[in-house]
């Protein structure tokens, strides 16, 4: 049943990113749905004013810059029920006290898996191209390459493999659809039948490695995933294949990487690193066959009113008596980001 009087939710969140998430439209939509303090983003919660804020929230609306959310924070809200992120990942935001306790959490970690998954697109299409080789030779020759030195390019054919059937690798898949590539998929939980169905081929990961013109990252970084590329798999990838990250900078060896690359057998396109970001001396920043980004992939500018459609949304199913479209089960976590 749908509540008598509006929720009582607070921001809590670095309030340099309220605007984009929450443009006035959005943000007046939100006001006729929850009895909320516009002015009021908390980024901590010990004055006076935030616990006074906590004290009477029923709803956290969440984003990034948010102060971990331990068992100190919900016994300072008794009447906390739900938590809405604005935002990717609740692994590392949320404590074991609030799933202890039922609170419902929501995330808009599938709304930021769009731009994630069109970023990677773009980059296989180019990398298929040859294009940011192009582009170096072309800075500095001046000259359009020869027949002889495109015969390796174009993208016709080309294999991708997709590691990881999260929901940017799922996004990833509808998108390379109308295109002409063989696609493979690797992913413990998703059955060969199912990957079929996805417009891909199932198969193990050393054997996706090998085949592969193109490898895209999109597992979880789980403990499972730590390395899950080594020094090992990464030789399995033939040479001068292409590695598209735009996952964690955990699922790969940073040094067996930057051997691979420094070496130019491999090539990459990073939106992530570890560290993150790389130390001023590294190499990768200056090798013609890497070409790094500072983790732009995911939802930025006008890309993060979608995240906050997502939490209005939500919002208003919340006080309509419905349940969330995007809850986040503490089950969950042990397989996703």
């Amino acid at each position: 049943m749908p509540s008598a009087q509006p929720p009582r939710a607070v921001f809590a969140m670095d309030p340099v990113h309220l605007p984009l998430l929450f443009p006035d439209p959005l943000l007046a939509r939100l006001k006729q749905t929850a009895d909320i303090d516009t002015a009021l983003v908390l980024r901590g919660f010990t004055a006076p004013k935030a616990a006074a804020a906590l004290a009477r929230a029923e709803v956290l609306i969440t984003g990034w810059g948010c102060p971990h959310l331990g068992a100190e924070v919900l016994a300072a809200a008794p009447r906390l029920r739900t938590v809405l992120h604005a935002a990717g990942s609740v692994r590392s935001l949320v404590g074991e006290a609030f799933w202890e306790r039922g609170v419902t959490v929501s995330s808009a970690v599938a709304a930021n898996a769009l731009p994630v998954a069109e970023y990677t697109l773009a980059m296989i299409l180019l990398a298929g191209k040859d294009a940011f080789a192009q582009r170096e030779r072309f800075r500095a020759t001046h000259a359009h390459p020869s027949p002889a030195e495109t015969a390796a390019t174009g993208n016709l054919g080309r294999r991708v493999g997709v590691i990881g059937a999260s929901r940017v690798g799922r996004r990833l898949l509808e998108l390379l659809r109308p295109f002409d590539f063989e696609v493979l998929l690797h992913d413990p939980y998703v059955t060969p039948d199912e990957a079929t169905a996805l417009g891909a081929r199932a198969l193990p990961l050393e054997d996706l490695l090998r085949r592969s013109d193109i490898v895209s990252l999109h597992a979880p970084d789980i403990p499972e995933t730590f390395r899950m590329l080594d020094r090992r798999r990464l030789a399995l990838i033939r040479d001068r294949g292409m590695l598209i990250n735009t996952s964690r900078g955990a699922l790969v060896d940073p040094v067996a990487l930057s051997d691979e690359l420094i070496s130019g057998r491999l090539h990459a396109v990073l939106d992530v690193t570890e560290p993150e970001p790389l130390p001023v001396g590294s190499p990768l920043y200056a090798l013609p066959n890497v070409f790094l980004t500072p983790h732009i992939a995911g939802s930025l500018g006008n890309e993060l009113r979608r995240l906050g459609v997502t939490v209005v949304d939500e919002l208003e199913r919340l006080a309509a008596g419905l349940p969330p479209v995007h809850e986040v089960r503490r089950t969950d976590l042990v397989r996703v980001a």
